[in-house]
């Protein structure tokens, strides 16, 4: 099986032709405000809709953003994205106040070549996430009508058995994106026969969302070093009191096993950053991760496990890293968060951020994105293809 390119679509001509461009552009939004706090996935799109536009391809560009439950909810419209990308494009974005409806059927028809629309939030129409197929393949009909050509260049959402993702590729001559075709070749690579030594770093909160990524990397992995909120069910399978920090009780003998199987491959925090409150200026010191006081709760690893996993990772030769040490949103605990990463820049040798929180926290703690082989997408999706799931929109894209 295979997967036509973006490029095999330009070598066909698109000049004058009407190609829907599934984008992920789920950006985060300042509550508040309503701004975006940070435009990644606008940017990771780019390449592919300008060579599109250079092309003289008339675009019809299509998102989803956030969890709106099926109904138009104003706080997750796609209208500041539009802006954005207009913005980064330096050209026009003409926004459809709606997915299928009268002001995307006004804007797709009055489309020229070379120039952009962008349609409202997909999850607008309960069809993009019906679980009813005939309900889905209804609202891909009308997505697809809209068009000649298709191209997924959502990685994001490659994971998700959605309309936009799924169905319409079905329905049209479709391709991969410059941004899905690269992240499918940087995951194959890890998949592959990757050069050692071979160093995963996870984080984040919750073992069982990475359960299965743990039993799938395992066996093909040289070391797995493990922090973020997560590390505590472990040292809790170890024998050792957590405080009040995060534990997944229910867990507690998953890890014990896991532990007993990894053969030394398992590496866990030294210290942590223990907090008297989950708050931005609680009280907090660095304790041995096996002596947290019980009336406290870890928010970082400390100092000692940064220097402990850097070393660990200075002699890798690749790295995938997916998932925050401590709460780097708060800067009293954005230390271990910084230094792995810091650590993982210096690495002579491939390194790839898988996605989600670990690529905000790149941007957010200000570290030059250029000095990593790889920064991901898509959180969610990458952790499900080194799980060696099938991917639908991959899948919907093989020939």
């Amino acid at each position: 099986m295979s997967i036509g390119t973006l490029d095999d679509l330009l070598a066909e001509g698109v000049s004058g032709r009407r190609v829907l461009v599934r984008a992920d552009l789920n950006v985060p939004l300042d509550k508040a405000t309503g701004a975006i706090t940070d435009d990644g996935r606008i940017r990771a799109v780019l390449p592919t809709l300008t060579a599109l536009r250079d092309a003289g391809a008339a675009i019809i560009v299509c998102s989803h953003l956030g969890r709106p439950k099926g109904a138009p909810d104003p706080q997750y419209s796609l209208a500041p994205v539009g802006t954005r990308l207009a913005e980064l494009l330096g050209s026009p974005v003409t926004f459809a106040t709606d997915t299928v409806g009268e002001s995307a059927r006004g804007a797709v028809e009055s489309l020229a070549a070379g120039e952009l629309v962008l349609l409202e939030n997909l999850r607008f129409n309960p069809g993009e996430t019906s679980k009813d197929e005939a309900e889905r393949g209804a609202f891909a009909d009308q997505l697809a009508g809209f068009a000649e050509a298709y191209v997924d260049d959502a990685f994001g959402a490659v994971h998700r058995k959605h309309a936009s993702v799924y169905d319409v590729p079905a329905r049209l001559p479709h391709v991969a994106g410059r941004l899905v075709l690269r992240e499918v070749e940087v995951l194959s690579r890890l998949t592959g026969e990757p050069d050692r030594p071979y160093v995963v770093v996870l984080g984040g909160s919750k073992v069982s969302d990475k359960l299965a990524v743990i039993e799938a990397l395992l066996p093909t992995v040289d070391r797995l070093l493990i922090g973020g909120g997560m590390c505590f069910t472990f040292l809790k399978a170890q024998g050792h009191g957590v405080g009040t920090s995060l534990l997944e009780e229910e867990m507690v003998d998953t890890c014990r096993d896991l532990l007993a199987r990894a053969d030394g491959k398992i590496v866990l925090p030294l210290d942590v950053v223990a907090a008297t409150a989950f708050a931005p200026d609680a009280t907090h010191e660095t304790v041995p991760a096996d002596s947290i006081p019980q009336n406290r709760l870890g928010l970082d690893v400390g100092p000692r496990t940064v220097a402990a996993f850097a070393e660990v990772i200075s002699g890798a030769k690749t790295v995938f890293w997916n998932g925050p040490m401590g709460v780097f949103e708060m800067p009293a605990f954005a230390a271990g968060t910084r230094g792995i990463a810091e650590a993982i820049t210096a690495v002579n040798g491939f390194t790839v951020v898988g996605g989600g929180d670990s690529a905000a926290a790149v941007r957010a703690l200000g570290l030059d994105e250029s000095s990593f082989g790889h920064i991901s997408t898509g959180g969610g999706a990458s952790l499900e293809y080194l799980e060696g799931k099938t991917l639908p929109g991959i899948a919907a894209l093989e020939k």
